[in-house]
């Protein structure tokens, strides 16, 4: 009996369980199974191994740092891995995000930020959007609205959360100019109705929609925001969790719109599978945060703070934002090839290699059983993908940034086989 038939029926059966996958190893692009199977890794650990599996500039770097010390908490000393990932961080965020503090987990992070706007500001109320998702910890649990699931049984949550509509157009049946002009009038009505702009400490929203449906919202929104929140003092926070480091093309989302936000969230990427997140913003920002007001055991940890340091370093030398963005043009317009054949395929966006295809029949959602048996004829062929949206009727393509044209080909050949065989 292997060591997978022994214990994995003793695994918490909370944990989705989407493949019955055991992995043996993983480079590259690619996971390899015990059975000897390969696949090519189209979801990253959930956008998470962006220089891709066991980068070896990053291996070394975790296993140089594991021989010096493994762990050094951030009350207690200051470590040079710490000192070099703030380093590399500051020639990639915006020049006016000059402060930083460390967590483990992007809903560690999401807590922090909130925590911040509201210490800030004295104000109690945060302003978030319809399909949002932040986290599955009690105040990041109220934050995120993409699905009933990550919230039901755990009320009541903490209050003080309001939802916007995200502006999705696709989803509205609008243009995006009408999608912006719709979504900030009804910021500007929530701010009369329900939370006025004296008790609203800050605005959160994803750059672009993660969980929930991978949608990109029009520029003359984002601009809209920021003048919106400045209008009525009121911060803006940028969760990138899932978009930040080379996913869409460039660093960080918020640069396709030319919109900086007083507090930004990332994790996942940052340090290409190790845990870490962090809280960036304003350093006039970070002053109003009383000392001792947050912390953390684990945060800032030094071998997770040296893979990110490496993670950043290896994607600059090996322009990764830019490889996405190339990248993404050529699965994108594969996509929308294939959406030309395959009408049940109603949107395809995205930008980089943070896409979405949305799968509608009649104006619909397609039932989601449709899109599990198609995410199993691309498993039965070696391909991995995963699904996202309130009704679980998008597919996210989120290959690691490393990814070469003949991968993305296969990846669309893998997935016009499935199409054939599921619709």
């Amino acid at each position: 009996m292997t060591i997978f038939e022994e214990n994995k029926s003793h695994m918490s059966p909370v944990w989705t369980r989407i493949f019955s996958i055991e992995a043996e190893r993983a480079e590259g692009a690619y996971i390899y199974a015990t059975d000897g199977k390969k696949y090519l890794d189209f979801t990253c650990g959930i956008g998470v191994t962006n220089t891709g599996h066991c980068h070896p500039k990053v291996v070394e770097a975790i296993q140089k740092q594991a021989a010096l010390f493994i762990h050094a908490q951030a009350n207690i000393v200051i470590h040079k891995p710490m000192m070099e990932l703030i380093a590399e961080l500051r020639t990639i965020v915006p020049p006016s995000i000059d402060g930083f503090f460390f967590s483990n987990s992007g809903a560690e992070a999401l807590e922090g930020a909130v925590k911040l706007a509201r210490f800030a500001t004295g104000k109690p109320n945060v302003i978030v959007f319809s399909g949002s998702f932040h986290g599955r910890t009690a105040g990041a649990m109220a934050l995120t609205t993409s699905k009933t699931i990550y919230r039901s049984g755990y009320q009541p949550l903490p209050a003080g959360v309001f939802v916007a509509p995200y502006p999705y157009a696709y989803k509205l049946g609008m243009s995006e100019e009408k999608t912006s002009e719709y979504c900030l009038a009804a910021l500007e009505e929530l701010l009369l109705s329900q939370t006025s702009p004296k008790e609203t400490a800050a605005i959160l929203m994803e750059p672009v929609l993660g969980e929930g449906g991978y949608v990109v919202p029009p520029a003359a929104f984002m601009k809209g925001l920021r003048e919106l929140c400045d209008r009525h003092g009121i911060l803006l926070i940028f969760d990138e969790v899932q978009s930040g480091f080379g996913r869409t093309g460039k660093w960080f989302a918020q640069e396709h719109f030319g919109v900086v936000p007083d507090i930004m969230t990332v994790a996942k990427g940052i340090a290409s599978g190790l845990p870490l997140s962090g809280v960036f913003s304003r350093l006039d920002l970070m002053k109003k945060w009383e000392t001792g007001a947050h912390g953390g055991t684990y945060g800032g940890n030094a071998v997770a703070c040296a893979a990110g340091a490496a993670t950043i370093r290896a994607m600059r030398e090996e322009d990764m934002p830019g490889n996405a963005a190339r990248r993404g043009v050529q699965l994108m317009s594969g996509l929308r090839k294939l959406q030309e054949e395959f009408p049940v395929i109603g949107d395809v966006r995205g930008l980089g290699l943070m896409i979405g295809t949305e799968f509608t029949s009649n104006g619909k959602p397609l039932e989601k059983t449709q899109i599990k048996k198609l995410l199993h004829a691309c498993e039965e062929r070696g391909l991995l993908l995963l699904s996202c949206g309130t009704y679980d009727n998008t597919l996210r393509w989120i290959p690691p940034l490393i990814v070469t044209e003949e991968q993305v080909n296969t990846a669309l050949d893998i997935f016009a086989e499935a199409l054939k065989e599921t619709f």
